[in-house]
């Protein structure tokens, strides 16, 4: 075993972090999920705790929900009889009783929630076309793609299997019913106060693809002999006009969460379809369940500019009251819990404070649970700010600090956040190889959070330098959008490879300037994604700065992108005009236009399934610079998609940290 092998098998293996925190309606218990890495069987396994144990045995267990008296917890599982099998089960936990399985569904099964009257289960899972029962492919009938978005990273085709919300009695006498069958796909189950009816989030009409809307539904029921039904859902017929739309297709909603007293529906989003990056806000409209139309959307968080919707996702905001709010927001590298009033009255203000990322949270009778995480711990639990659990101790035992610091832009008119590790056992009066990173997005952030792959780089040796250039989430809107296309219609900006390369330059020169064990005859540079596109960009207009470049599962071609992407189309939100209309906008923020100037060592990683940024992205450039003679190194993961640095399998992710440690080790010796 090399070195960078041992290093990334001691920084992936056994790996364990907390998440989906559930506080039981008293709020005086929480039920939580525990992921572990296990390298040698190839698997992440993932279990529910309550207060300070498991409760439960399986390899894939998650999702908890309380039931309204808080004596049963639903959970997901995969204990079905066939593989692939999901099942939902309910565990007595407030007395005697063995844990019963409610149903099993063949294509996966999330977002579970307790309808208030303790009597049904609402959930998520996909509803697959008959071809799915077909032996094999060979015996498949052809797939009609009238849509686009139809096959995602990370799923595969969905347009033949949509996300449905179903709902099944809790006593499993019954089975589950779809609630909304049909083409549409749908996330999220938000019930009623009153259990007549839930919320959900999905584009059901007929230009969803085109105008990129996301809307909030509303789904009543009643209760049948056999669980909930839609109304008038007769003999298999359903009437679109039982589901009403709360929201006029003008803008991307989603997050539903309904008040205590089931007036108000508060939603995570934005009103502009065709500009993108947006601040996500949290907005409150006006509800009334036999009602109908649209009603308008009051923003209530407006006065504090960061989105809402965070880079480890979002939940639905909490209602501590009728008229009280929490939900979480980025700030600067910090990701905090925020509490705001529901009629807007007043500026958000932290729940949460220090160098920290809230990850996710829960809320109930006045208790608040959290998710923490810091530079050198992954995620824990936190109830009204104390620490709960330490599973991630032993894991996080020698991980290394960062240090925060700013440097000026290059205009001088604003500063950039940058962060900084020193290697393991840093001598001051040494100097060290340089591994500045480059976030993925751009509308993401580097921050307060544990992040592997830095600590993977500080281990094998090199100071790690990292930064939030414009483009990026976590400051006000002007930040994010500053860099959209130069002919964009809305909010006309410099462009890919703009601003921000620019601010990925002033953090370079800066930390070089500012720390003298930096040596600058040995910086590599390295970036997924959108930080893939940048390092390419880099290395074909600023590689006299640099010794090597790595371009990870990266936009090496703008255009071929928004042709062959499983979102392409929607990238004009970003770049101005559509690439039908104007090919040259993407063509002059492309990376691989430059290809000639490059003339630094290349390293390509791109995983075989990956949907987002296809691989042909990767072997466009490798044929290029083949081609032309440059130096590079090609590595296809096969069985991954865009996920690979973070939910590829175990195996996987160390072969790909060792290519890269060892690489560099190599270039920037």
């Amino acid at each position: 075993m090399t070195k960078s092998t041992e290093i990334a098998a001691r920084l992936i293996d056994s790996r364990s972090g907390v998440g989906q925190p559930a506080l039981s309606p008293d709020g005086k218990r929480v039920a939580f999920v525990v992921a572990t890495t296990d390298l040698e069987n190839n698997t992440t396994k993932s279990r529910v705790w309550l207060d300070d144990a498991p409760v439960t045995a399986g390899d894939h267990d998650g999702n908890p929900a309380w039931s309204p008296d808080g004596r049963y917890l639903a959970f997901t599982s995969r204990r079905g009889e066939k593989k692939g099998d999901s099942t939902l089960h309910v565990l007595p936990v407030d007395g005697p009783g063995e844990c019963r399985t409610v149903c099993t569904m063949p294509d996966g099964l999330g977002d579970v929630a307790w309808s208030p009257d303790g009597r049904w289960i609402g959930f998520t899972s996909r509803t697959q076309h008959k071809r799915y029962t077909e032996k094999d492919v060979s015996w498949q009938a052809p797939r009609k793609v009238e849509r686009f978005f139809a096959r995602l990273n990370g799923e595969d085709w969905v347009y033949d299997r949509p996300q449905h919300v179903f709902a099944v009695l809790a006593d499993g006498t019954g089975g589950p019913k779809n609630l909304t069958p049909g083409e549409f796909q749908h996330s999220g189950v938000t019930w009623a106060p009153d259990s007549s009816g839930v919320l959900t989030n999905a584009s059901r009409h007929d230009d969803w693809d085109i105008d990129l809307s996301g809307d909030v539904y509303f789904v009543p029921i009643t209760a049948g002999e056999n669980g909930p039904t839609p109304v008038d859902l007769e003999d298999g017929a359903f009437n679109d006009a039982d589901i009403r739309c709360l929201t006029a297709h003008d803008g991307d909603y989603s997050q539903p969460s309904i008040s205590p007293d089931g007036t108000k529906v508060a939603v995570i989003g934005h009103g502009q379809l065709d500009t993108f990056p947006q601040n996500a806000a949290v907005g409150i409209l006006d509800f009334n369940a036999d009602g109908a139309g649209f009603d308008d959307i009051t923003w209530v968080t407006t006065g504090l500019d960061r989105t809402f919707f965070p880079t480890f996702g979002g939940r639905p905001p909490v209602w501590e009251s009728n008229d009280s709010l929490l939900a979480i927001a980025e700030d600067r590298g910090d990701t905090h819990l925020y509490r705001f009033a529901a009629d807007g009255s007043t500026t958000p203000t932290p729940v949460t404070s220090g160098p920290i990322t809230v990850a996710t949270y829960d809320g109930a009778a006045g208790t608040i649970a959290t998710i923490q995480t810091t530079v050198t711990q992954p995620p824990e639990l936190y109830i009204d700010g104390e620490r709960q659990t330490h599973v991630t101790a032993a894991y996080a035992d020698g991980l290394q600090e960062w240090e925060k610091f700013t440097v000026p832009t290059a205009d001088g008119d604003h500063e950039i956040d940058c962060w900084i590790i020193r290697p393991v056992d840093f001598d001051e009066s040494k100097t060290y190889p340089v591994l500045l990173n480059v976030h993925g997005g751009p509308f993401t952030q580097y921050g307060e959070y544990f992040f592997d792959e830095g600590q993977m780089q500080a281990a094998a040796g090199f100071v790690v330098l990292m930064g939030n250039p414009r483009g990026g989430s976590g400051r006000d809107t002007y930040w994010g959008q500053s860099i959209l296309g130069t002919k964009h219609q809305h909010k006309p900006g410099s462009g890919w490879g703009g601003l921000d390369a620019d601010d990925v330059m002033s953090i370079l020169d800066g930390s070089l300037e500012r720390y003298s064990f930096c040596d600058p005859d040995r910086v590599g540079m390295l970036g997924g994604s959108y930080g893939g596109f940048m390092a390419t960009w880099l290395a074909g207009h600023h590689g006299e700065k640099f010794r090597a470049f790595c371009s990870e599962r990266a936009v090496n071609n703008v255009l071929s992108e928004e042709w062959n992407s499983d979102i392409a189309t929607a990238f004009r939100t970003e770049h101005g005009p559509s690439h039908i209309e104007d090919p040259e906008v993407y063509r002059a923020v492309s990376p691989i236009e430059s290809v000639h100037n490059i003339d630094k060592p290349m390293l390509l990683i791109h995983s075989e399934e990956d949907y987002r940024c296809p691989i042909v992205q990767a072997e466009e450039l490798w044929i290029a610079l083949r081609l032309l003679g440059k130096e590079v190194d090609f590595y296809r993961f096969p069985g991954e998609n865009h996920e690979l640095s973070r939910g590829g399998s175990p195996v996987h992710r160390v072969q790909r940290a060792e290519i890269i440690l060892d690489w560099f080790a190599e270039k920037l010796a």
